[in-house]
């Protein structure tokens, strides 16, 4: 147990061993290598290492440069530290750790290389001394449970010289005191201990069959009270696996345990039930750990342990010593509820050792070592380190001024006209005005002290204590020349002073200055001024004060309004700069609007286009859409809407042309569709549907497609339509399995979704399909004789001219062709029933509203002529009722004067009828 210290080698050990181990191994192969390889191999080896050697220490050499620069580099440190080690320079590397341990408290892992380094190195019994010192040295730094561990195995080497054993007792004891409580960790601190005693024991213990002496039994009966009693201690601790302890205790004791014992290890293991979460949580968490470290010390300062909550201040210190926060916590602990010198002492020089730019930690350190009476030089000592701390912000040397002038101000015995304090204070006051305007305003570029806080403190003890008010008049001179004397609360609080401790004509000539400065409350320090008069002065006094205080706020006044009017003029140039701003803004909106509503007619056929193109755009690209060319020379595309799809020109999904002119734009567009053809989609027309008339906000529409198709048969594939921004266009496709499918989903047209009639119709390509194309050029022709005006067929007519259209050309052969021609009639889209609502969703045929809805004339598009009554028993196709229908342009008239509503589907079979 303690030689396994003493067996651990350092790395360069493992190194030598290992190089030896492969050695003999070879030679005990028998492959030998021949003497010229082994000599050109070598020589290869010794160049290598001679060039890493070379490296090494140039980096060596750079890094104490780095050092002799900034000794306060952390880093710097610990890779100096790494190579002087990798390189074997022990002499080296035992100064550069001692340097660094004089600036900054190392962490476990650097001290127990060090440790395990020196132990090697100090083997012999008289240098034992000195890796004593280093332990001590390192348990300092942090609570660690395996630096002490380490550090009483290492005392057992030690326990034949004089006064080894208590020693070695000594030590245990301290450990366990330090981590005895730790929960996860302490436990191999306390079976060391009780290990160590039970050696001891071994060794008193007469040899079977020899009764032992008086003396050899009183030894034994003490050697085994002391097992005895670290059993009962440790047991009476709530410790990790403390169950095994007691198991072992009842095996070790021939009386067994004692009630007391008992009762103690049960206590032990309730306060462990309540901790085990903590402990959890603690091994289950990421670095830093604060928030569950927070939670466990909250835990503690509840249950009230002061010594439990010092071991988790240590432990949540230990993995997290540079949060100053952490530090202030734990310091302020110790000075309000253990009060214990060494601990409270050694706790702060810990955190500002960890911490060195916090002021805060520092000024708590000042404040204990005078609370402790330390000795003056100890206390000048540690404001010296303070100041030279590197602190992050002016006020912070001022505040640590102020602690250490505090502490100079309280050794001072003012009964006494002189002292040798007193001397010592007035110098530090002098040199603390020196240090704000040398030091700290050449650093941050400001003193950190514009009101003169210090200085003010010197002229009321000067004052007060010192009976001195010359020197104080004389300070407050000082600060009104720094800036001050434009400040009301400045020039009261020098009044105050002498009214205090001046007389009342140094009290007039104060407020008289105070009236003739202050700009920021002249009113205030004028009345202060009169109501002095009326205590103190005469009438004359009177009059002067207040013709002086008049004359001050008349000016005041002028130079207020003058700003005002300033101000004003700045307001209104802004505001009229904002009007002209929103004026602006409302013509180039307007200019939009108008650019807009003249493309709108055509990102209306853009959007109708895309229904069929998404769903096969490799068809459409062979066909060149064709010109017409009407009445007042107006261009236009030649398109026919079907609930199938479009004739003429195919665009990708949100495709939307460049601009004229736009050269690249219009390549890069090029490139797109060209990459969009490339991706063909295996596509059955016969067994699919094209669905229409969706909300575009429909969220997910593709599982709510696929539910409300899914029990019309198996679905291969479901094709929601999104624009070039990621919005869903209204429409898509479904393709299913079989044919069979199709007329199953027929029937769900005009089924209500989200508040919105579904369109389901038929999908047909018109490439693949010669009868569903007709010659569009001759129909155009014909139509263009009735109308003038058009940009979609049957969509954007005028009232008459549709009506006329109905009439004269309904029944009329074309090139051996007979056509129908009909208003169409598909249902509202705007639909005034909610999501969820119970009404039917069998709905009646709107009325023709145009490609907008209902325009402004709401007038029916068929003659009163065509206008026919519905019989109550009609219908509508694809199995939905329809109810009483009303005499308007939804009723048309068929080739045998029969009666019957047309929707969507009803025009794409008159289409593909023959």
């Amino acid at each position: 147990m303690a030689a396994s210290s003493n067996a651990e080698q350092t790395q360069l050990q493992d190194m030598e061993e290992e190089d030896a181990g492969m050695e003999e191994r070879d030679m005990e192969s028998g492959d030998e290598p021949e003497e010229g390889m082994r000599e050109d191999n070598s020589d290869e080896e010794e160049d290598d290492s001679s060039e890493d050697e070379k490296e090494n220490e140039a980096e060596i050499q750079r890094l104490e440069e780095q050092l002799s620069i900034n000794a306060f580099d952390y880093n710097c440190h610990v890779d100096l530290i790494k190579l002087l080690k990798q390189e074997g320079e022990l002499s080296r590397l035992r100064k550069a750790r001692q340097k660094m341990s004089e600036l900054f408290p190392l962490t476990e892992e650097i001290w127990l290389d060090w440790l395990k380094d020196e132990i090697r190195l100090t083997e012999e019994e008289p240098n034992r001394e000195k890796v004593y010192e280093l332990f001590e040295k390192a348990t300092k730094d942090y609570i660690c449970p395996d630096i002490w561990l380490e550090y009483a195995q290492y005392s057992i080497g030690g326990m034949g010289s004089p006064g080894g054993m208590d020693k070695v007792r000594s030590i245990f004891e301290r450990a366990v005191t330090a981590v005895g409580l730790h929960m996860t960790k302490g436990q191999m601190v306390w079976e060391a201990y009780r290990e160590f005693e039970n050696v001891i024991l071994s060794t008193v213990q007469p040899p079977p069959g020899r009764i032992p002496s008086r003396e050899e039994q009183d030894l034994l009966k003490t050697q085994l009270d002391r097992i005895h009693t670290l059993f009962r201690r440790q047991l009476a601790i709530p410790l990790m696996d403390m169950e095994a302890t007691y198991a072992e205790y009842e095996e070790w004791s021939e009386h067994g345990v004692a009630e007391t014992v008992v009762h103690q290890y049960k206590k032990a293991l309730q306060q462990l039930a309540k901790c085990k979460s903590l402990e959890e949580s603690l091994i289950v968490a990421e670095p830093p750990k604060l928030a569950e470290y927070q939670s466990y010390i909250d835990f503690e300062l509840k249950e009230g342990d002061p010594a439990r909550v010092q071991i988790i201040f240590e432990r949540t210190l230990a993995e997290n010593c540079l949060v100053p926060d952490m530090w202030a916590k734990y310091t302020t602990y110790l000075d309000r509820q253990l009060k214990i010198k060494d601990l409270v002492l050694s706790s702060h020089e810990r955190a500002v050792r960890n911490c060195p730019w916090t002021m805060g930690l520092w000024k708590s350190y000042l404040l204990a070592l005078e609370r402790h009476g330390a000795d003056h030089h100890t206390v000048s000592d540690v404001f010296e380190k303070a100041l030279n701390a590197g602190f992050i912000q002016a006020t912070d040397y001022v505040e640590i001024w102020q602690a250490h002038l505090d502490y100079l101000r309280r050794r001072v015995d003012f009964s006494k006209e002189s002292s040798k304090e007193l001397e010592e204070l007035r110098g530090a006051f002098s040199r603390s005005l020196d240090y704000m305007k040398q030091d700290v305003e050449e650093r941050f570029g400001e003193s950190g002290d514009p009101s003169c806080i210090i200085m003010q403190i010197w002229a009321r003890i000067e004052a007060l204590h010192c009976k001195n008010i010359q020197k104080a008049r004389e300070l407050w001179d000082s600060i009104m020349t720094k800036g001050n004397a434009k400040y009301a609360n400045m020039w009261l609080e020098y009044y105050n002073l002498e009214r205090s401790y001046g007389d009342p004509v140094h009290c007039r000539k104060a407020l008289h200055r105070a009236v003739q400065c202050t700009t920021d409350y002249p009113e205030h320090v004028s009345e202060v001024l009169l109501t002095f008069e009326r205590v103190e002065g005469s009438l004359e006094d009177w009059d002067v004060a207040v013709q002086k205080t008049e004359t001050r706020l008349n000016r005041i006044n002028e130079q207020r309004a003058k700003v005002a009017e300033k101000e004003a003029n700045l307001a209104r140039q802004e505001e009229e700069k904002a009007d002209q701003r929103r004026k602006t803004k409302v013509d180039k909106k307007a200019q939009r609007k108008v650019q807009k509503g003249s493309r709108v007619g055509e990102k209306r056929k853009a959007e109708q286009d895309d229904y069929q193109d998404e769903w096969n755009d490799n068809s459409e690209q062979e066909q060149q859409p064709k010109k017409h060319r009407g009445n007042g020379d107006q261009t236009t595309e030649e398109y026919m809407e079907t609930e199938t799809g479009l004739f003429g020109r195919n665009a990708r999904p949100g495709y939307k042309p460049p601009p004229p002119g736009n050269k690249r734009a219009q390549q890069g567009a090029a490139a797109g569709e060209q990459q969009s053809d490339d991706k063909q989609e295996l596509r059955n027309d016969n067994s699919s549907v094209f669905i229409s008339n969706l909300a575009y906000t429909l969220k997910e529409p593709e599982a709510k497609l696929r539910t409300q198709f899914e029990t019309c048969g198996p679905i291969k594939q479901v094709r929601p339509v999104f624009g070039n921004k990621g919005t869903f266009k209204g429409y898509g496709y479904v393709q299913f399995e079989s044919p069979v499918s199709v007329p199953e989903a027929l029937k769900l047209d005009r089924r209500e979704v989200e508040g919105r009639p579904m369109f389901v119709s038929p999908c047909v390509d018109k490439n693949k399909n010669p009868d569903f194309k007709v010659n569009m050029n001759t129909i155009l022709k014909i139509f263009e004789k009735r109308s003038h005006s058009f940009h979609y067929i049957l969509r954007n007519y005028y009232e008459a001219q549709a009506s006329q259209a109905v009439l004269k050309m309904d029944g009329m052969t074309i090139e051996d062709n007979k056509i129908c021609v009909a208003i169409s009639n598909p249902p509202r889209r705007n639909m005034m029933d909610k999501p969820g609502s119970n009404r039917p969703t069998d709905m009646m045929p709107r009325q023709v509203f145009g490609s907008r809805g209902r325009g402004r004339t709401q007038l029916s598009l068929l003659p009163r002529s065509l206008h026919r009554q519905s019989g109550p028993g009609s219908k509508v196709e694809n199995g939905t009722a329809a109810e009483q229908v009303p005499e308007t342009a939804s009723t048309v008239v068929n080739a045998v004067g029969e009666t019957k509503p047309l929707s969507n589907s009803d025009f794409a079979r008159m289409l593909l009828s023959k």
